[in-house]
């Protein structure tokens, strides 16, 4: 059964001002004593926010579960500094500069960084998938790259910044931008071309470590597993969960591809393809348009179709995924539940609609409401979504948990 795990990060608000809460160190510290909590929370870049980089699953319930559990905590340690706490890829308003965790690793960024770190006031969902080997992961970030602008319209959670509505659904896409490497990767021949090429990067516009290297999906340094990073924070852990499972979906259907390719990365993209399925020669300008294009229209119009490029009513493409990901998702267990998910997404919209629906009605209060509303909510997957024994998982070799970080 193939393993995941979920890194979310949660801003702390100033409730009056809106703007983000230096509170994130105290918070951390008391979790981090906590034996249910120490080993999944981490300190985070800005001082306003807390990282949970949860345990390793293989059930989708399970995953709820904990990712409820830790949104509970942190909405507890909220009420006692006064603050809101939301899973929000950017707050309403910012400060003119953040205020930095206070680590040698966050105090060289920002010194390499400069002024970027200005507006480097963000939060995301990051969703590692276990892989069988470099090779595999090289493979499944080659196929999946033209889903990415689709994905990012469907988790766009950031549609203000300084006080203002950007008229974008995800404005950290927008801000991630600015970083030597962000957006859609280039493709590769293989691992041994992508170990090379990232390698070349370091050194270049502050690109000190591997970790900062700031793509939309990239092959983990320390761990077996594909990183999907595309995805604002989302606000909910339903939101969450969807994501996770859609990206395990195209991780394995991408492994098997690959596998039935004889591990032949040309003839994996070469293989025949229905009119429906993505398009691996995409141009790569086209993509980065599509990404653009995702952030700024959501779903509320037309999107980028992963088979031609061009735009399509959002809602089709959605459902042409699901029915991409069909068998991997039944074989997991996570079909019934990611069609009732992908339904109330079509159905409420994404993060940002959301969140503008709810400062439309009542402001800055709606927003405080929506965030106290959605912060612990409960999942509506039960554990044992993957029907699959535990002993049965048990047989795959131990991964180690994941790491925080700005990363």
């Amino acid at each position: 059964m193939t393993t995941f795990g979920i890194e979310e990060e949660f801003f702390f608000i100033d409730p009056s001002t809106m703007l983000p809460a230096d509170v994130a160190e105290q918070v951390y510290r008391r979790l981090a004593a906590d034996p249910r909590w120490g080993a999944v929370t981490h300190r985070e870049f800005l001082a306003s926010q807390v990282e949970h980089a949860s345990s390793v699953f293989t059930d989708l319930g399970e995953a709820g579960a904990e990712l409820v559990g830790f949104r509970r905590e942190v909405d507890a340690d909220a009420g006692r500094f006064a603050v809101s706490a939301a899973s929000i890829g950017t707050t309403p308003d910012a400060h003119p500069f953040p205020s930095i965790t206070d680590t040698d690793r966050y105090h060289r960024i920002v010194r390499d960084m400069a002024g970027v770190i200005a507006d480097h006031q963000m939060s995301g969902l990051h969703v590692h998938v276990g892989i069988p080997s470099r090779e595999h992961g090289v493979a499944v970030q080659n196929a999946v790259r033209p889903w990415l602008p689709l994905l990012i319209a469907m988790t766009g959670n950031s549609p203000f910044w300084r006080g203002n509505v950007t008229g974008y659904e995800s404005w950290r896409t927008i801000q991630m931008r600015r970083w030597p490497t962000s957006g859609c990767p280039p493709r590769f021949r293989d691992a041994a071309d992508y170990d090379r090429r990232i390698r070349q990067l370091l050194g270049h516009a502050g690109t000190t470590d591997l970790a900062l290297i700031a793509w939309n999906v990239r092959l983990s340094e320390h761990l077996p597993t594909i990183e999907f990073r595309m995805a604002d924070a989302q606000l909910t852990a339903d939101d969450t969960l969807l994501v996770a499972a859609l990206c395990r979906g195209l991780v394995l259907r991408a492994v098997d591809e690959f596998d039935r390719a004889g591990q032949d990365h040309e003839a994996m993209l070469r293989g025949l393809r229905r009119s429906e399925d993505p398009d691996p020669d995409l141009p790569p300008e086209l993509l980065s348009a599509g990404i653009v294009h995702g952030a700024h229209a959501g779903l509320g119009r037309d999107a980028f179709d992963p088979a031609t490029g061009d735009l399509l009513p959002a809602a089709d493409l959605v459902r042409r995924l699901e029915r991409f990901l069909a068998e991997p998702l039944d074989r997991v267990g996570d079909r019934a539940i990611v069609h009732d998910l992908l339904r109330r997404l079509l159905r409420d919209g994404t993060g940002a609609t959301r969140q503008l629906a709810a400062w439309r009605r009542n402001g800055n209060a709606g927003l405080r409401r929506l965030y106290a509303a959605s912060i612990a909510a409960p999942a509506s997957v039960p554990p044992g979504t993957a029907r699959v024994s535990r002993a049965a998982a048990a047989d795959e070799p131990e991964e180690p948990r994941l790491a925080g970080g700005l990363a």
